[in-house]
């Protein structure tokens, strides 16, 4: 099983990303779009289980003592950075609690073998995907997976998608099919 530890956003939220998308996503025609139902906010990626583990990985979750986290989205933004972009982001700002949330986890979950993060913790929700460019669509030219939406939107102000109080955490299953990944709640988590 290919498991990770999310934050869900609201329908609210996911209404206004999707309407952002339908907005820009033909200026990247070639990118993988994540669907609307699949937005989410990763606090850790685990990868491939076996099914038995589930219940130490859930276990050891129900440790985590954490309130409720105050989140905003706005921005966007290209990973690994905007001229080498293969991946199209919403941006996430929080007060330290989400940090220190993720880094309750990945501490919560390394007694199972499952490394630590080697880098700091990032959030933001991926909206599209885009493979490395070839010699004939060079990085950042407007034929590359992103040249073109950046040249778009740096014409436009930063979007806002709204704010939101997190109450819970999940453990997600990501089944990969030919039409991309489904995500499966597999269990929730009170940020009480």
């Amino acid at each position: 099983m290919r498991l990770f530890v999310a934050l869900d956003i609201t329908d609210e939220i996911r209404s206004r990303i999707q309407r952002f998308v339908e907005g820009v996503s033909g200026f990247a025609p070639d990118a993988r779009w994540v669907s609307p139902e699949s937005l989410h906010l990763t606090l850790k990626f685990i990868g491939e289980k076996p099914e038995q583990s589930v219940e130490e990985v859930k276990t050891a979750l129900l440790s985590i003592s954490s309130g409720p986290l105050e989140i905003a989205f706005r921005g966007h933004g290209f990973f690994p950075g905007p001229k080498h972009g293969r991946v199209f982001w919403i941006g996430v700002e929080a007060g330290p609690q989400l940090p220190a949330l993720a880094a309750a986890i990945d501490n919560a979950l390394a007694p199972l073998k499952i490394p630590k993060e080697t880098h700091a913790f990032s959030p933001h929700i991926t909206l599209a995907r885009t493979g490395a460019p070839t010699k004939r669509k060079q990085v950042g030219s407007l034929n590359s997976g992103f040249g073109r939406l950046q040249e778009k939107l740096s014409a436009f102000s930063s979007p806002e998608f709204g704010s939101m109080t997190a109450r819970e955490f999940f453990l997600y299953e990501s089944k990969l099919s030919g039409k991309g990944p489904r995500y499966v709640k597999l269990a929730s988590f009170e940020l009480a």
